[in-house]
């Protein structure tokens, strides 16, 4: 089984696709992952990153292509962040053609603009890992850590202006894939202004049903 997780940032992407691999036992080819990762060691990819900017086509599809090639794909795969364009979208079509890979569905989770920047710019880190919410998730003292006691701090690419700036990138260039999947007849709209739990639970009955 292979599926595709789109949304706008906020949408919660990362905390479903967590849940559908370990639930359905996939592996999770998370996009955002990667760029991460790639950042520390590329500055322009961490300029693009922090600037809430999208990484060139050509960039993401090689990082992709070499990832499809691992054997643990072979039994199912959950594509988190990719792909962002029609562009990559077609890029996809074309390698999975040359492999015989088929995507299942493509989850599309909706939720409004003003929900997603209240979800990402309340984002709090610490240096010792631990994350917080100033509103779902606030630590007991505010702007410390409730383990180290550490001062937190927000992520560059969490800060309102650059999330507001995300989610134009998104609406001018990701949400054309929506038509794209729709008329391939693999689109499925997920409310994500719901729970977690009730988010996964629309999505495992599609999954369970598709089985």
């Amino acid at each position: 089984m292979n599926y595709i997780l789109l949304g706008p940032p906020g949408a919660g992407k990362g905390t479903q696709a967590k849940k559908i691999v370990e639930k359905f036992s996939i592996v999770h080819l998370s996009t955002g992952d990667m760029f991460r990762q790639a950042k520390q060691s590329d500055k322009a990819i961490a300029s693009l990153m922090e600037a809430g900017k999208l990484i060139p086509d050509d960039v993401v599809v090689n990082m992709v292509k070499n990832r499809l090639k691992k054997d643990d794909v072979k039994n199912g795969f959950l594509l988190d962040g990719f792909p962002r364009t029609l562009n990559q979208a077609v890029e996809l079509d074309k390698m999975l053609k040359t492999e015989n890979i088929k995507i299942d569905a493509v989850f599309s989770i909706i939720i409004d603009n003003d929900e997603a920047v209240r979800r990402i710019s309340g984002r709090r880190m610490c240096e010792c890992g631990a994350s917080f919410h100033v509103d779902f998730l606030p630590p007991k003292v505010k702007d410390l850590c409730d383990y180290c006691k550490k001062k937190l701090f927000q992520r560059a690419d969490d800060k309102e202006e650059v999330v507001k700036e995300r989610l134009k990138v998104y609406d001018a260039q990701t949400k054309p894939l929506i038509d794209y999947y729709t008329k391939a007849g693999l689109l499925v709209d997920i409310d994500g202004s719901q729970s977690e739990s009730a988010v996964f639970d629309q999505i495992s009955k599609f999954i369970a049903n598709k089985k």
